[in-house]
């Protein structure tokens, strides 16, 4: 009879780990050499009277897991922003973006995780109209989560704490604007799609 029991209830451990294993990979999660694809499509359109706004912007990101909690990876981007009054364009500008992540996950493995992130950006931008370009870096520091509504598909938000970044506003003697930030812009929680491989 002791025999029995004990069997029975090994049974059921072994029964109720693999169905524990299963659930696990049906809600996804991250683990050591998963390549991960997110990113960004934005646009935007403002009118106030005659004065007139369109801002477009696609930055795919792609990351790879170097440990259980350790994410590294990188972007590239690109943007345009216009401006017009009674018809006639005031700002044309267009420009790339590239840039470089990384990201420690807390809880991984889970459907629900956190993450901390460093990234490094660099932009460069031509106003048409003017005839100038721009270079701008951006440093930031954010935090984010990943929730699993799959086992490949997360839907994934961020924000940022604390950010630094350089314009050298076209160059050639120009002033460099240089801007710090902490806190967060929580009017800009960016929202997104992720796919695990």
């Amino acid at each position: 009879m002791k025999k029995v029991l004990l069997s029975a209830v090994a049974l059921l451990a072994f029964g109720f780990a693999n169905a524990q294993e299963e659930e696990k990979s049906a809600n996804g999660g991250f683990s050591k050499g998963d390549v991960f694809v997110t990113g960004a499509v934005t646009f935007g359109s403002e009118k106030t009277g005659d004065f007139k706004t369109n801002s477009f912007e696609l930055a795919p990101q792609v990351g790879y897991f170097l440990t259980e909690n350790i994410a590294i990876g990188g972007k590239i981007g690109f943007a345009s922003y216009k401006e017009e009054f009674s018809g006639s364009d005031i700002e044309d500008m267009a420009g790339f973006q590239v840039g470089a992540f990384g990201r420690y996950y807390f809880t991984p493995a889970n459907q629900f995780s956190l993450f901390g992130q460093l990234g490094l950006d660099y932009a460069s931008m031509e106003d048409k109209l003017a005839d100038s370009k721009f270079n701008v870096i951006d440093a930031g520091l954010g935090l984010g989560m990943n929730y699993f509504v799959s086992s490949n598909f997360s839907i994934e938000a961020g924000v940022a704490v604390l950010g630094y970044s350089t314009n050298d506003n076209g160059g050639d003697g120009a002033d460099a604007t240089n801007t710090f930030s902490f806190g967060g812009d929580w009017r800009a929680v960016t929202f997104g799609v992720n796919y695990k491989f």
